[in-house]
């Protein structure tokens, strides 16, 4: 069930300056959690050691992930999470702020990773890496090597989606769909990226691609207000419960992050989303515009 509660304080979003000012906070880690495509190279990594954020620590999308899965970065378990984070040199008590390369890939999804184990204590850069850099503000390159921290994660099964549920979900229409992927994947008008997928959409989804949720004067998100009035574009009904789901559940993060921020709280991430549901044996799917 969705609820709408928000107030300034729990802004999910931290500014440059904010980051800036409290960057030799000894209670803040930083993680660099910029992800690509597969085959897009530089790899993340490699951009990461070219320059990063001064004491960031790479996280790792395809590594803190369940290796048993044929799936693409899916959740990995509880102790694996607490394990993978603590060797970045997180605590529990630390505040945690992710930020990607400026592309609003993956920063969403590690932020919404901690806050589904536990870890409310998390931000991500508005602007990312690309806002930082524009403002000539200091970057490291190289590797590091953090000291390990101590972190427990307990996961919250209901910040994710299966794709079992969601097949369910199809009759009984509890939860509204909707995906982050550009316009075209969703209507099926264009092959997917990943090899073997069909193309189209969950039947009933919505459709926002998330990179209409970004200003591209300077690649901040977008106000509140104007946040507010995309989804109602899209028909999205905000007291109503939302999953959201993308090509493999990493830009439909930056969704869930904008509904967090005007105050949509119980929203759910499809973990495999279209790199599952779309395989050749899936479950049904639809074409053609929302």
């Amino acid at each position: 069930m969705t609820s709408t509660n928000s107030t300034a304080t729990d802004d999910p979003l931290v500014s440059t300056q904010w980051l800036a000012d409290h960057l030799n906070d000894p209670k803040v880690r930083v993680i660099d959690a910029s992800f690509k495509l597969p085959g897009v190279l530089p790899l993340p990594v490699d951009d990461f050691l070219a320059a990063h954020i001064p004491g960031a620590a790479f996280f790792d999308v395809d590594a803190v992930s369940d290796h048993d899965s044929p799936l693409p970065h899916m959740y990995p378990g509880e102790q694996q999470f607490a394990r993978d984070v603590g060797d970045l040199g997180i605590s529990s008590d630390n505040l945690v702020v992710a930020y990607d390369s400026g592309g609003w890939m993956a920063a969403p999804r590690a932020w919404w990773m901690f806050l589904s184990f536990g870890h409310t204590n998390i931000k991500v850069l508005d602007g990312g890496l690309q806002k930082w850099r524009a403002e000539h503000r200091p970057v490291q390159s190289g590797p590091v090597s953090p000291k390990p921290g101590q972190f427990s994660a307990t996961f919250n099964p209901s910040s994710i989606r299966s794709k079992d549920q969601l097949v369910d979900n199809l009759a009984s229409q509890r939860e509204q769909m909707i995906d982050a992927r550009a316009r075209n994947r969703f209507a099926g008008t264009v092959t997917e990226p990943r090899p073997g997928l069909r193309s189209g959409h969950i039947p009933s989804s919505l459709n926002l691609p998330y990179n209409e949720l970004i200003d591209a004067r300077n690649g901040t998100m977008k106000s509140v207000e104007e946040l507010k009035q995309l989804f109602g574009n899209e028909g999205l009904d905000l007291a109503r419960p939302v999953v959201t789901s993308c090509g493999s559940g990493v830009s439909a993060a930056v969704l869930t992050l904008a509904l967090y921020r005007i105050g949509v709280r119980g929203t759910a991430l499809y973990d495999g989303s279209w790199t599952e549901w779309g395989q050749a044996d899936g479950p049904p799917i639809a074409t053609g515009a929302a």
